[in-house]
Formats: C-alpha cells, sequence, structure tokens
C-alpha cells in the first residue's frame, strides 16, 4: 500500500473514488459504454430488492463489471498505484453495498483492502497498527467524509502531502463552507449547542484534523464534487461528471412510471415522520409512481409503514442509486427530496431521457428539535440542483391535486 491511498466508509464514497481513479487514468483512450438497447450480465441484475444477505460476499459477482471486449481492449485503467480501504461500517446494508462495490473497484483493477475497523474492542488499536506504514509513505490520501472521527483521527497521526476529497451526500458543501469560514468541522444537521462530554475527549482530535483538512505550506487539498462547491482560497475543485459510470453502465431501460428517491432526514432528527409519509403518498399519487428507492439509513419500521400505506414497491438498492439508475430500468420521472442525488442523477443519466425532479422540505415539516441551519441547508441544495432539475412544493392536496412545480 504505497502511492495514493482511499479511506472509504460507504458505497457512494467508493464510486466516487472510483470516479476520481477515471479522471487520472492515461489518455490512451476512454472506456467505451456498452451499445445503446443492449444489457449484458452485469445489467442484468434487477433494480430491485437485494437478493442475496446484505453482507453476503457471494453477491459481489453479481454486479461485476462487464468484461473486455476487442471494443474495450486498451482502455485507459485507473493508476494502479491507488490503493481503497474500506473502513467497514456496522450495519449490513451499508456493509452489503461495499462489498460489490469493492468487487467493482477490484473489476477495474485497484487494490482494495477490507478493514474491520469496527469490528469490536482492540479495532482501533489494530486498524492505526496496520495502516501506520501504508499511510507514512502516502503521496496522495482520498477521503469521502472529512467530518468522520475516524478519518479525522487517522489524519492527525499522519499527514500527507497531498489530500483529495470526494463526495459523500451533501457534506462537501458544509465542509468546503466551514473550511472558507475557519469554523469547527460539524455536520449541518447537529444542533451546534457546545461540546457534549465525548465532543471535549475528541477537541484536540478534531482541532488538529481541521487543519490537516484545509490547504498549507507543503500539502495541497482538492475537492473532487459534483456539487455547486465555492472553493475555499488554496483548495482546488474538480468536476465529478460520472464519466465512469456512463462508460461502464446503460443506458437504461425506461419504464413508464415515476420512481420516489427516500431520505434519511427522518432518521437523522430533521423532519417529522407524519409530514413525511403524508408527502410521500402525495408525491406517489400525483406523478403515477410505483417503486420507492430506500436510502440505506431508513428503518424498516418507517419503510414497512410506506409499503402498507401508499403500495409502493420498497427497493433496498444493492449499489449506490447512480448505478442503479444508469444500469436500469428506472422510472422515466425520479422524484427526490433534497440530497446528493439532485446533482448527480442529472449527470449519470444524461442523454436518457430521465427527468429528475426535486421536492422542496417545507419549515413546518421539520421537528422542533432540528438544527437551526437545517432549513438554510436544505434550500440550498434545492436551489443548486441543475437547472433541468424541476421543483416541487408541498402543499395540502385532495384525491385529483397534482404537486405544483415552482
Amino acid at each position: 500500500m504505497t502511492g495514493q491511498l482511499a479511506f472509504v466508509e460507504s458505497p457512494v464514497q467508493l464510486l466516487n473514488v472510483l470516479e476520481w481513479a477515471h479522471t487520472q487514468a492515461p489518455a490512451t483512450g476512454a472506456p467505451s459504454p456498452a451499445p445503446a438497447g443492449t444489457h449484458g450480465p452485469a445489467d442484468a441484475v434487477p433494480a430491485g430488492a437485494v437478493t442475496a444477505a446484505p453482507d453476503s460476499a457471494d453477491a459481489d459477482a453479481s454486479v461485476r463489471a462487464p468484461r473486455s471486449t476487442d471494443a474495450t481492449q486498451g482502455a485507459a485503467r485507473p493508476a494502479p498505484a491507488l490503493t481503497v480501504v474500506v473502513l467497514s461500517p456496522t450495519d449490513p446494508m451499508s456493509r452489503g453495498q461495499l462489498r460489490r462495490m469493492a468487487q467493482l473497484a477490484r473489476d477495474e483493477g485497484l487494490t482494495v483492502h477490507w478493514q474491520e475497523a469496527r469490528g469490536g474492542r482492540g479495532a482501533l488499536v489494530r486498524t492505526l497498527r496496520e495502516l501506520a506504514r501504508p499511510l507514512r509513505s502516502a503521496e496522495r490520501v482520498i477521503i469521502g467524509d472529512p467530518f468522520s472521527r475516524y478519518v479525522q483521527l487517522l489524519l492527525t497521526l499522519f499527514a500527507p502531502r497531498h489530500l483529495t476529497v470526494v463526495d459523500d451526500g451533501t457534506a462537501t458543501m458544509e465542509y468546503a463552507a466551514q473550511v472558507g469560514r475557519g469554523e469547527r468541522l460539524v455536520r449541518w444537521h447537529r444542533r451546534n449547542s457546545g461540546l457534549d462530554p465525548r465532543e471535549l475527549v475528541l477537541a484536540p482530535v478534531t482541532l488538529l484534523a481541521k487543519k490537516r483538512l484545509a490547504p498549507a505550506s507543503g500539502r495541497t487539498v482538492e475537492i473532487f464534487t459534483s456539487l455547486p462547491v465555492e472553493a475555499p482560497e488554496g483548495i482546488t475543485v474538480t468536476e465529478n461528471s460520472y464519466a465512469w459510470t456512463r462508460a461502464r453502465f446503460g443506458p437504461p431501460l425506461l419504464t413508464r412510471g415515476a420512481d420516489l428517491v427516500g431520505t434519511s432526514l427522518v432518521e437523522t432528527g430533521v423532519v417529522d415522520a407524519a409530514h413525511y409519509d403524508r408527502v410521500v403518498a402525495e408525491l406517489a399519487r400525483a406523478h403515477g409512481a410505483t417503486r420507492y428507492f430506500a436510502h440505506r439509513r431508513e428503518s424498516a419500521e418507517k419503510l414497512h409503514r410506506i409499503a402498507v400505506e401508499t403500495g409502493l414497491q420498497v427497493v433496498r438498492p444493492e449499489l449506490p442509486l447512480e448505478l442503479i439508475a444508469r444500469r436500469g430500468p428506472i422510472g422515466r420521472t425520479v422524484v427526490s427530496f433534497p440530497s446528493t442525488v439532485v446533482h448527480t442523477l442529472p449527470l449519470a443519466l444524461a442523454g436518457t431521457g430521465v427527468k429528475v425532479a426535486v421536492c422542496e422540505i417545507a419549515p413546518e415539516w421539520l421537528r422542533a428539535t432540528a438544527s437551526p441551519r437545517a432549513q438554510g441547508f436544505l434550500s440550498g441544495v434545492t436551489g443548486t440542483a441543475a437547472h433541468e432539475v424541476d421543483r416541487l412544493t408541498s402543499r395540502a392536496a385532495t384525491q385529483t391535486d397534482r404537486l405544483e412545480f415552482g
């Protein structure tokens, strides 16, 4: 493990590391997309529920990237010096998606090391011991979540000369803004009401990590993103156009109806559950939706309630939604709440005819305990979405009402 080292903790982070690696490949020819209308073995897996146990390595084989053909021999490959370290989470859905993404990364020629970083007593010490040498020798470190305490701890122990931050949800926008203002790194949905005992213990780590996550003499910082990030002074912003995803998969088959994309805003304590359930039902009725793509952190109880009350087919995706949508089948309209997908899906689905719409979060949906920054941040995610993304506003609706375009 030398040269370039990536630390990932979620499936989307690994996808975006693959996209970054694709941009670094020698310009000897780009990977060729599958011919229009064709769907090889990798595209034959439905976009439906997981068919294997969420943490089953046996599921990897069903999502391998298309094998090289005469048309793709000699295509550029990501730099072989890049090693991906998966700091494995504990929840089964994330682990299952990460295992499938890890197999795709191996198919692309990357080295992937699975680290049980949270695997019980002694895991932290064991992880630091095993990663010490490769971290010291890494010229560039790539991370996906600058707010992760695990990543922050690693950066306090070993300072890379070059740092790249890839997208992990909308956190990139908040990271760039907080670094630009010189603020303490705090996730946007958390109430900033002082330090709890755990935060007090970790305060020295957070303070040093904030310095390591900012450019300085002898250290460059790059943000690789599909989001509208304003570059703080000294930071380079590189566009993620999802070129690897479009080259490797699709174009998708389109269904006649619409698909809804779920969010974990209820689980993170931002949005009231009753308001959320009501709007999901309105969206499904208004747009003729048949499927609900669940966020990997949505609770089983909430998803069961949505399925029973709306009749929607709840789908737990096997891979990040950008890949699921690009592989298809996917609805001609995809409706989402404010999240990264209103920025990424238009890129991943460019030229396919799929319309993406975003439903704004009304102030009355927010819980009283939500962060004071929540409304402004969510409005910013919606307001900065691509011009081709439709804005929807929810209101009390009758059976015949349709959600209005803003």
